[in-house]
């Protein structure tokens, strides 16, 4: 394997664009943020000032440097619900990363996460076991939004740049840590719009892979506005069908040490993949 890199950034999550004096820290505080106000106006207030809040979520990951990932993917297959779990470290200064794809059935898949790639091992198929599968996300129906079996960590932070509703829900228990939990639905197009770079070009392509390019979404930040889970509800096509996947990324450890290796060009097959 060649190129190696590795950070050791720590959270540098601070707000940059604050609405109503620091909205960060009086939103997750439960502060008065001077925002007040009675009746449907203070409800609207509220859901712009959560809006706002969600939208910073990809701004303040990219600050945190890095973090380890968990991420669980739901669908129904044949009436019956599956689930594909990975784990694995991403390096959002570098914009990369990398899951090991645990399946129902067969051998793990390892996959690589670069600025418009996807590199896929023990693809199967076809595939020699040491060779490594390259896919460009833009030529993909979906973006790899959920094709490679993962929403993958940078991308569900992306999303939410498109959001057009939000409410604060409050604080709540998970997994053991105090988050405040927003609940919302974001927009694809609206995020490929303002997605910056590749990501915007990924999310693009992802606006006719879905049946609704309006997804529910859940957000659980921690007092820095750092998102601990993130929760999709997409919808696509596939074979005349509707179907539904839940995506969950789960992220910890941020500043952590993380190593991404991408293969070398001799590494990559570039035969027919069944």
């Amino acid at each position: 394997m060649g190129q190696t890199r590795e950070t050791t950034t720590g959270i540098a999550a601070r707000t940059r664009r604050a609405g109503c004096a620091g909205l960060i820290s009086a939103v997750l505080a439960g502060a008065a943020s001077g925002c007040s106000g009675t009746g449907a106006a203070a409800d609207g207030a509220a859901r712009r000032q959560a809006a706002e809040v969600v939208r910073l979520v990809p701004d303040l990951l990219a600050e945190s440097g890095s973090s380890q990932a968990t991420t669980d993917m739901r669908m129904a297959s044949g009436g019956t619900w599956i689930t594909i779990h990975g784990e694995g470290g991403f390096d959002y200064a570098e914009r990369q990363g990398e899951l090991v794809i645990t399946l129902p059935e067969g051998e793990p898949v390892t996959e690589v996460f670069v600025a418009g790639e996807l590199y896929m091992k023990n693809r199967g198929a076809g595939v020699p076991p040491d060779k490594w599968v390259r896919i460009e996300v833009t030529a993909v129906p979906d973006g790899n939004v959920v094709t490679g079996g993962a929403t993958d960590p940078q991308t569900a932070a992306e999303l939410l740049r498109g959001v057009s509703y939000a409410a604060d829900l409050g604080y709540t228990e998970v997994d053991g840590q105090t988050l405040r939990h927003y609940r919302g639905v974001t927009d694809i197009a609206a995020a490929a719009e303002a997605a910056p770079g590749a990501s915007g070009e990924q999310l693009a392509a992802a606006v006719d892979g879905f049946t609704d390019t309006e997804v529910p979404f859940d957000a659980y930040l921690d007092d820095q506005g750092l998102p601990r889970k993130i929760r999709h509800q997409f919808s696509f096509a596939r074979g005349g069908e509707s179907v539904d996947v839940a995506s969950t990324v789960l992220l910890h450890d941020f500043g952590a040490p993380v190593r991404v290796e991408l293969p070398e060009p001799e590494q990559v097959y570039t035969g027919t993949v069944e």
